[in-house]
């Protein structure tokens, strides 16, 4: 008779087991070894075994692996013992090695309840209140363990698979407080030689460095003290984060262990799964990196199985953070937690993302910062100096009027560090084509004035963005003809413009000769000849003295410049002006010539001119209404003209009896008996047919006091007659100086001793530009220049070639004066922004005009021999493009012509690269002597800019 196994024997089997488990093994083990006499006792009741009854007891459970069941399975006993047998073997075999792997496991592998209970306890090297925080987190991991182990308990039976998947992903959660104490006071240990770093949860790979960095340098500064002396690559130094993320990142961890949801576990053991095999990857990659890199160790210890954004944990962070961050953990326990399963990719990217981002933004702004303190007193050196004793035109020109164009103090030097080299260039696409003058031909500008009832649209308009583009040649441009015969004729494709020909051949202006045009010397007031009518004028009246008492004076209305070509033979230099109107070409036929002259219009703004400068104003013919609108256009010549200096006026209404010549003529004797001006005398040429009303200018302010009338009335006491630069006209007038020692109350000396001559009103109680007292730094500038002509000659220049010069940034003027016994003329240029000493130009019998080089100079393309730039561009480059003014220096300079750069080394290294871009040819560098001599080309590019 054959008898089942008795149920007691199994019984005792399944209690020692549980007993063993409970004592001996892991949680997660237990639960398996349970699991195996389940399903032996669960197999034998529905297919029971029967053995012989004679058999031992001791070996019943043996023998019923070799024998067969009850009738049913009679058949194939062989078969169902194996079965059993090898099922039994397995569940033993996975049950080892799960507790083989349970008390080995990596603390790499933890999960984020065990990340986030170490990380307390890091953090709170320097403070020991944090220690409460980590028992709370210790405790809610065990409660959570407990909770998940019953769940799985219950469904082991009928859902195995799906069992032995959950127990892995549980593995790591239900570590137990030891091994969990274990690892927290070894990862404090390993703590004492790092400081705190941010943890990412959401990103469980390898972050740049920059990061995860702390903006603030002193944050670990207490918890370095006490863990000894680190290094100072080991401070981070490039991301903080605000309170409310802190509380955030500690609730976010809280909500995730809520084992409310099965979906939850469900998706932080896909996760798991996912995420493993890098996790691995990066325990590897820590154990390498550790000692060099605490914030990367950090990093890898994330957990796969919780949703979370841990951005930073602040170390200096105090109990009330984290009681406000269990309050808030509570709330969320309760069940307001936020679904972040939905979002964990994106904000995988996103966490990275917006922490680089922060990081060089944080970065930048502190370099930034350091970058405007080092600035800012240099600045202010810079300041003090220059205004211990000079105004500057700027200063003088907005204190005038509130519209200067653009703060002058707003400085690009922390901008814009331009790779020069890698400039392109375009040919300009304008309809002026050749001859483009940007402030001149702004048409965009032009067409939204209000009215041009004061020529305001032939004053300077110049574009908000100044252009870089280059200016093409005329087809069939020559080099220019070399003066004195460029006086007579010049190359027509130079300047191909046929209507003043057209319009004026008959008065000599200009006429047709083959591939010339030429120029008989003659003008309106003129026409046989302009150098007979220098010596009419001087005929009228001798007090005029060309050469001696008179040597510089501005032209009005000049054409082509010829009255101011001939006066060269006198020793007199003109400034001529004249706008650029339907008399086409007109300033650009005196410059090819070899002619001072701008393009300027008198209109609605004073002339770019100190006040008291010129000997004389001459007009012929000039077409000024000067009586119109209370005489503001006369008045702005009465400032500019010296006291006791001369206004030679050549004009229809001086000696024609014409009913509208005759109205001019009495509307202009009582303006100018208004203004104290004296009639010295009228006087006809016979051979020119014309005649001349020459006026002197008062010396004193008697006349003016003893008017019946103030009209036209005297300028304010605060009107500043030297701010010229966009200053909006006044019909006023200014008072004569009646201190002696003031600039304007004496003649200069006569020409030529003007020249050397230190001018009387600059004395030693004054400061110069160098610094020392105003007199000696005049005579010390002479100095410096005395051998320029020869030390030019050795770097390229031939003087031969050379008739129209420009020194770009003059001081006193000595570079002009250097080259006075030369055939050359010289416009020196005060820049706005430096001391004001274009009074000092005058006075030594030069000429100049102010201007801002970070705009256009009103003057046509191809202009200039010769450029000189003393220390100009080091300066200029803090408020503008070098680019700018390197396409301007390109405009204005002839093909041939040549730019010489004095100025800082790095300066000059820029302006080197950029000029090898334009195909300038670099004659000398040398940047031990911080000089550059280049030469333009006829190189221009083949693409046109856009519109």
């Amino acid at each position: 008779m054959n008898d089942t196994i008795p149920f007691s024997y199994l019984e005792h089997f399944y209690y020692f087991i549980l007993s063993f488990s409970l004592q001996h093994l892991p949680p997660q083990t237990s639960l398996i070894c349970l699991c195996i006499p389940t399903f032996i006792i669960s197999f034998n009741i529905l297919y029971p075994f029967q053995f012989p009854s004679q058999h031992n007891t001791h070996y019943t459970l043996l023998m019923a692996l070799f024998k067969s069941r009850n009738n049913r399975r009679s058949s194939s006993p062989s078969y169902v013992s194996t079965l059993t047998t090898l099922l039994f073997i397995a569940l033993c075999v996975f049950g080892v090695w799960i507790y083989r792997s349970n008390t080995g496991v990596s603390p790499q592998t933890q999960t984020d309840e065990a990340t986030s209970t170490r990380m307390s306890v890091d953090t709170s090297s320097t403070t020991n209140n944090d220690l409460s925080s980590t028992e709370d987190t210790l405790e809610t991991t065990t409660k959570v363990t407990d909770e998940s182990a019953e769940t799985i308990t219950n469904r082991a039976i009928e859902e195995l698979a799906e069992t032995n998947s959950k127990i892995e992903s549980q593995e790591d959660t239900s570590t137990t407080e030891d091994s969990a104490e274990t690892n927290t006071k070894s990862e404090s240990q390993k703590d004492t030689s790092t400081t705190t770093t941010t943890v990412f949860g959401d990103n469980p790979g390898h972050l740049p460095d920059d990061a995860i960095k702390s903006d603030d340098k002193n944050n670990n500064n207490e918890a370095n003290k006490q863990k000894g002396a680190s290094s100072d690559s080991e401070i981070s130094e490039a991301s903080s984060v605000t309170q409310e993320e802190q509380v955030t990142s500690m609730s976010e961890s809280g909500s995730e262990q809520n084992s409310e949801t099965e979906k939850v576990q469900q998706g932080s053991a896909e996760a798991y799964e996912g995420n493993k095999k890098d996790e691995e990857g990066d325990a590897k990659a820590q154990d390498a990196t550790e000692s060099q890199n605490a914030n990367e160790a950090e990093t890898q210890e994330l957990s796969t199985g919780q949703k979370q954004d841990v951005l930073s944990f602040d170390t200096n962070g105090s109990k009330n953070d984290e009681e406000e961050a269990n309050k808030e953990q509570l709330r969320e326990d309760k069940g307001e937690i936020t679904k972040k399963d939905e979002n964990f990719e994106s904000k995988k990217g996103e966490t990275s993302q917006v922490s680089e981002t922060e990081s060089e933004k944080n970065e930048n702004q502190g370099s930034q910062d350091e970058s405007e303190q080092r600035q800012k007193p240099k600045a202010e050196k810079k300041d003090k100096k220059s205004k211990k004793a000079w105004a500057t035109q700027a200063d003088q020109s907005h204190n005038e009027k509130k519209r200067q164009k653009g703060e002058l103090d707003n400085s690009n030097s922390d901008e814009d560090k331009e790779k020069q080299e890698d400039n392109t260039w375009y040919l300009c696409n304008v309809t002026a084509g050749a001859d483009y003058i940007p402030c001149l031909d702004n048409e965009k500008a032009i067409k939204k004035l209000r009215s041009t009832k004061h020529f305001q649209h032939r004053e300077r308009h110049c574009p908000e963005d100044p252009p870089t583009c280059l200016v093409s040649l005329p087809s069939g441009y020559k080099t220019s003809i070399e003066w004195p015969g460029s006086r007579d004729k010049i190359w027509y494709h130079n300047v191909p413009q046929t209507l003043l020909a057209e319009v004026k051949g008959h008065q000599n202006w200009v006429k047709v000769t083959g591939e010339y045009l030429t120029f008989p010397g003659g003008g309106t007031q003129f026409i046989h000849g302009a150098l007979h009518y220098i010596d009419f004028v001087q005929q009228a009246e001798t007090g005029i003295a060309w050469g001696k008492r008179t040597r510089v004076i501005l032209d009005v209305g000049c054409g082509v410049g010829s009255f101011g070509g001939y006066l060269f033979e006198r020793d007199v230099i003109a400034m001529s002006f004249a706008p650029k109107d339907e008399h086409v070409a007109q300033v650009q036929f005196a410059l090819e010539r070899g002619i001072p002259a701008i393009s300027a219009v008198m209109g609605s703004q004073r002339l770019p001119f100190p006040s008291r400068v010129f000997d004389l104003v001459h007009c012929a013919r000039c077409r000024v209404p000067w009586s119109d609108e209370g005489g503001i256009l006369l008045l702005e010549l009465n400032r500019v003209l010296r006291p006791g200096g001369y206004f030679v006026w050549s004009a229809t209404p001086v000696y024609q009896k014409l009913e509208e010549d005759v109205q001019i003529w009495n509307e202009m004797s009582l303006l100018t008996k208004s203004m104290c001006w004296e009639l010295v005398t009228i006087n006809k040429d016979k051979l020119n047919q014309v005649g001349a009303a020459i006026y002197r200018k008062p010396t004193s302010n008697e006349c003016y006091e003893q008017r019946e009338k103030s009209e036209p009335p005297m300028c304010k006491d605060d009107d500043d007659p030297n701010a010229a630069w966009y200053v909006p006209l006044q019909a006023c007038m200014h008072k004569v100086p009646d201190n002696k020692a003031e600039r304007g109350a004496k003649w200069p000396e006569e020409w030529p001793s003007r020249l050397q001559k230190t001018p009387y009103w600059l004395n030693n109680s004054q400061i110069g530009i160098y610094g020392k007292p105003a007199a000696k730094d005049f005579a010390e500038d002479n100095e410096r220049w005395k051998n320029v002509v020869d030390e030019l000659s050795n770097i390229g220049i031939t003087w031969s070639n050379v008739r129209n010069v420009m020194d770009m940034k003059a001081v006193y003027g000595g570079f002009a004066a250097a080259l006075g016994d030369l055939p050359v003329w010289v416009f020196n240029v005060v820049n706005i922004d430096s001391p004001d000493t274009l009074p000092i130009i005058y006075e030594r019998g030069l000429f100049g005009i102010y201007h801002d080089w970070c705009e256009s100079f009103s003057t046509y393309p191809r202009t200039y021999d010769l450029l000189h730039a003393d220390n100009l561009f080091s300066k200029l480059k803090e408020r503008c493009k070098l680019a700018v003014i390197m396409a301007e220096v390109d405009r204005i300079a002839r093909p041939g012509g040549k730019l010489i750069v004095r100025d800082e080394s790095s300066t000059i290294s820029e302006v080197e690269a950029l000029l090898k871009s334009l195909h300038w040819e670099i004659i000398f560098s040398n940047d031990q002597k911080d000089l550059l001599s280049a030469k333009k080309g006829t190189w221009r590019p083949d693409s046109v800019a856009s519109s």
